[in-house]
């Protein structure tokens, strides 16, 4: 069989253009650097179809860490980013700490801050047995558990935790259906919508976040800007004190919470 002819990368960029990539030319070369002839044709005409450019590479950069991802695992988004930060924040004055990245997804948090900081003992858990088997290539296998929440965490860690990221869906289900196509059709549905209001998984990451942490310990939960008020309240509702932090840059809200001082957390 003759070698396929080489696409004409001009050509490459004004298919993607076309298809609505925002990023043609970057992406044309990201795609031209991962494959070549037919297997690059086959990478295109799937990115033409909306499948993410993330998944079709195998990797998306995640805050300087090349992060390995899977076909229907939720691809980490940019502004996930202030998680990780305010997380190496926290843990600047701790010495072995441990960390949980619950509903993992790829792992894409918990990677980042065990790059970052290889003396900490970084846990990561997902329901999805896609998102788990994804996340165990991005971290120890042994320290990803599958589970729904805090019931997949070893009871070891119980009221040991430092540093617990939560990046739970907080999307409203009426809203799901205004997301982009290349979320709704190629990302787990349990990765997206946060019920009626947007908060269902929070509330439950809230309810049961003191339990696990340690005495100063930390939780930090990604939402939206117009939620940002209502997760407060339900962190507070759960007994923890509670603010805000934002990245303009990032288009990204944080919500922090922490066990109130000198409050037992009754296990």
């Amino acid at each position: 069989m003759a070698p396929a002819d080489p696409i004409d990368p001009e050509g490459l960029v004004a298919r993607l253009r076309a298809a609505g990539c925002v990023y043609a030319e970057e992406e044309a070369a990201l795609l031209s650097d991962a494959a070549t002839g037919e297997d690059l044709e086959s990478l295109v005409v799937r990115r033409v179809a909306g499948e993410p450019l993330e998944v079709l590479l195998g990797w998306v950069g995640f805050e300087g860490v090349r992060v390995r991802t899977a076909p229907g695992v939720f691809v980490p988004r940019a502004r996930s980013g202030l998680l990780v930060r305010l997380a190496l924040a926290a843990l600047q004055s701790r010495c072995d700490p441990v960390v949980v990245d619950l509903g993992c997804g790829t792992g894409a948090l918990g990677a980042v801050v065990a790059h970052r900081r290889p003396d900490a003992e970084v846990h990561a858990a997902d329901l999805d047995p896609a998102a788990v088997d994804c996340a165990r290539r991005n971290l120890p296998a042994d320290r990803v558990h599958r589970g729904d929440l805090y019931d997949a965490l070893p009871a070891g860690l119980r009221g040991r935790v430092d540093v617990l990221l939560a990046n739970a869906p907080y999307v409203p289900t009426d809203h799901v259906a205004l997301m982009p196509a290349e979320a709704r059709l190629h990302e787990p549905r349990a990765a997206l919508d946060g019920g009626p209001d947007g908060l269902a998984v929070q509330r439950r990451v809230a309810a049961g976040a003191a339990q696990w942490l340690a005495p100063t310990g930390v939780l930090l939960l990604e939402t939206g800007r117009a939620q940002s008020p209502s997760t407060l309240a339900l962190l507070r509702d759960a007994g923890l004190d509670a603010a805000l932090h934002t990245d303009d840059a990032l288009d990204a809200t944080a919500a922090v919470g922490r066990r109130p001082r000198g409050v037992d957390a009754g296990y």
